[in-house]
């Protein structure tokens, strides 16, 4: 099959053998049943284009990922170098100048306190290797009793077993509660949906109070807390201030157990700085990061944590401390190799300098959606602005899911050249770093006049 021409019977022939074979994650594969998936032919910068050559805003990073636009030229051939001399390599008891200098990287970028470094492959197996991490911690340390993790509603960490039981979402747990284990939950900072009914901007973070109740109660049996810094992204793209982390850090120091921030999404610069902790000033014990660690191009993940934490693992063999968790592309030569291209594009590229004015195009922009009727909260932070859809603002009442709003809307959005794809019924922008000013506001236009045309018809 030519590359780079392929016919309408071609086409067909693709699209047969992929309801044939292929079962898409997160899809109810019915839906396409009578339509075609969308067909993604090639990638440039920040767009997308089909199989018949229509173009597309890539409006959510292709999954959160993609940093600095698709086939970005110093990353592609970084790999390419990489692939002349080293592709795969195990990582037990072998080591690569790749991983040696990533490591080195990542410790400069994060907090002081962050040292040791983990590498897996994906967000989840990140967080669930700092889950392990800290219950091994405890048992090691004199505290084995310390073997729940508190999370928050709304949360998600992952798909693995670990992760899901930590997640706070119901539609990603469902038949699997069978395999989850049980964990304390508090209520997000949900500041559209406050909680505490409090208004956003005044109050004191009354959404803590359930946590510091639990830590009375049960503190000694806290092994640790996960979450997602600034905003949480599955559960809806929902931002809150930076006070709530320096309060609830407080609450956990003083219960001295473990914080986990899940930055997988937030990290490298989607909030606006390099790491979505950096906005509250704290640091956590572990710090999960995957997504734009390569810049989107490949799969890599790691997990940092503190010289404290590590020691409690390094002993003799015999003393049964080691950490016994691995992956077969652990350290994947090839996804070092893309990430410290990325790493290379932030310093000498200017992506952070260049993105208070991008933010601030973004943010200013997203206000105007309020206006509209069935908009009931437009929310952002960094690259990121969501826009919460709701039956009846004044009451701020959902539209039932059976009427599948965002996914009408998601549709329709791609009518025009936009990747609108939804969290129930909040729609989202979630830019490449990349994005220019005028890129990004004829993407508010184009997704504001989606939502203003979709609501005003019949």
């Amino acid at each position: 099959m030519n590359p780079h021409h392929t016919s309408t019977n071609q086409i067909l022939r693709l699209f047969e053998l992929d309801r044939k074979h292929l079962w898409h994650p997160y899809t109810q594969m019915k839906d396409y049943e009578k339509r075609d998936p969308l067909f993604v032919k090639r990638a440039e910068g920040i767009y997308l284009y089909d199989i018949h050559g229509r173009k597309y805003f890539d409006t959510i990073s292709s999954w959160w990922c993609i940093l600095h636009g698709h086939n970005h030229p110093r990353i592609k051939q970084a790999i390419c170098d990489q692939l002349n001399s080293l592709e795969q390599i195990h990582f037990a008891g072998t080591t690569h100048e790749g991983a040696i200098r990533l490591a080195g990287c990542l410790a400069e970028i994060t907090p002081p306190e962050l040292t040791r470094v983990f590498f897996s492959d994906d967000g989840s197996t990140a967080c669930e290797v700092a889950i392990k991490m800290s219950l091994q911690y405890w048992k090691q340390s004199g505290a084995p009793q310390r073997e729940l993790f508190v999370s928050l509603e709304h949360g998600y960490h992952g798909d693995t077993i670990g992760a899901m039981s930590l997640g706070g979402v119901p539609a990603f747990k469902g038949p699997f509660d069978c395999l989850t284990f049980s964990s304390p939950r508090i209520p997000a900072p949900y500041c559209y949906r406050c909680p505490a009914s409090m208004h956003a901007g005044n109050c004191d973070f009354q959404c803590l109070e359930p946590l510091e109740h639990l830590l009375e109660k049960e503190g000694e049996r806290i092994a640790g807390i996960i979450l997602e810094p600034m905003m949480m992204g599955a559960g809806g793209m929902i931002m809150y201030p930076a006070g709530y982390l320096r309060r609830l850090s407080d609450i956990c120091r003083g219960h001295h157990m473990h914080i986990i921030f899940d930055e997988v999404a937030t990290g490298f610069g989607r909030t606006g700085k390099m790491f979505a902790l950096e906005h509250a000033g704290v640091t956590p014990d572990f710090l999960c990061i995957s997504k734009g660690l390569t810049a989107g191009v490949l799969p890599l993940a790691a997990t940092l944590t503190t010289e404290q934490i590590y020691s409690a693992f390094y002993a003799d063999y015999t003393e049964g401390r080691t950490f016994f968790h691995g992956h077969t592309f652990t350290a994947n030569p090839l996804g070092c190799a893309a990430a410290l291209a990325s790493l290379r594009v932030f310093r000498e590229e200017g992506v952070m300098e260049a993105l208070p004015a991008r933010v601030k195009t973004l943010q200013e922009g997203k206000d105007r959606f309020a206006e509209l009727e069935n908009v009931g909260d437009a929310r952002g932070i960094g690259m990121v602005a969501a826009f919460e859809l709701v039956k009846d603002k004044a009451g701020k009442t959902p539209f039932d899911p059976a009427e599948r709003v965002g996914w009408k809307i998601y549709l329709k959005g791609l009518e025009q050249g936009l990747i609108l794809r939804p969290l129930g019924d909040v729609i989202y922008l979630l830019l490449p770093l990349c994005t220019t000013k005028d890129e990004i506001e004829l993407i508010l236009e184009k997704t504001y006049g989606v939502l203003d045309n979709f609501f005003k018809q019949p």
